[in-house]
């Protein structure tokens, strides 16, 4: 199968290469998926689980990306809850090969049904930037209606996402970004907008939950703005403040069928839209990443035509 390979982290997206690999095996409970399109978050590169296995042994040359939509194509021995020829739409093992290739194997436990009036592009748009607003926003910030929003990168692809599901449960939504990303947000439902570039942050008060995707400086100042008994989330690490009033956290994403189906649902009917950026076929991946252009919104490879 094609596939595209990794072999040095200093190298970043330059060492990338379009190889050819043996087609993946089904372990137990895995299904092996024809992807149709895959997900690419460029940070994944200084991830260590792309480098490494969970015992930190070296397991390069891998595949990255871990977003993906496909058929099934094959079942693992024992898996269930899924069947040969089924489209399906999920978030790949952090520490196994992952999505940008022809065949990847997957935890079936880690996969939703696509449904068939969802295309296969969108799909794989929606796991890590899906399920890291839903989880940012509703098991770590506890989010209600009536409460004030801050996201952080609110034009970007998970941003949008945060932007759209706060909005829709009945929160004030702020976004932040750059002076270009403006209107965009607003566009994805952000009701202000605070210019990262040229205006204050420190003219925002009483927020209750911050969704903070840039960290540094910025995770610092927003930490100001918080009311007492707020939540500041974190995908960037860890923040270095200690919260006298207010909850801190950071958190990865994981695969959750039920929320992927929650999220499915609501691109179905209109409330919620998927924030791509660029399309580009498996032959030009490795172009699409090096690219110097900046791109706003989800970078999704269409792996078949």
């Amino acid at each position: 199968m094609k596939a595209i390979s990794v072999t040095s982290q200093a190298a970043g997206a330059v060492g990338m290469k379009l190889v050819e690999r043996p087609k993946p095996e089904a372990a137990i409970n895995d299904v092996i998926v024809q992807v149709h399109a895959s997900g690419f978050v460029g940070t994944e590169l200084t991830w260590p689980s792309t480098w490494t296995d969970r015992l930190e042994r070296d397991r390069t040359p891998s595949v990255p990306g871990h977003e993906l939509a496909g058929v099934v194509v094959a079942l693992g021995y024992g898996t269930t809850g899924l069947s040969v020829g089924q489209r399906v739409f999920g978030l790949a093992d952090w520490y196994r090969d992952g999505t940008l290739a022809e065949y990847v194997a997957v935890e079936a436990r880690n996969l939703a049904p696509l449904p068939g009036d969802v295309d296969f592009t969108v799909g794989a748009s929606l796991p890590i930037s899906g399920l890291t607003a839903w989880q940012g926003l509703f098991d770590h910030g506890r989010l209600r209606a009536g409460q004030r929003v801050l996201a952080h990168g609110a034009a970007g692809a998970v941003g949008s996402m945060v932007t759209q599901l706060a909005r829709e449960a009945g929160a004030y939504v702020i976004g932040t970004g750059r002076a270009a990303d403006r209107q965009k947000a607003l566009d994805f439902g952000a009701q202000d907008f605070v210019d990262l570039e040229n205006d204050s942050l420190e003219d925002v008060r009483d927020v209750d939950l911050v969704f903070d995707l840039i960290g540094g400086d910025i995770g610092k100042q927003s930490a100001r703005l918080m009311r007492a008994g707020g939540t500041l989330v974190s995908i960037v690490g860890p923040i270095e403040i200690q919260p006298a009033n207010f909850l801190v956290l950071d958190f990865v994403v994981e695969a959750d069928r039920a929320q992927l189906g929650e999220i499915v649902q609501r691109v179905r009917d209109g409330r919620l839209r998927p924030n791509i950026g660029m399309v580009s076929p498996l032959d030009d991946a490795v172009a699409t990443f090096n690219q110097v252009e900046r791109v706003s919104g989800k970078k999704v490879i269409r792996v078949r035509p």
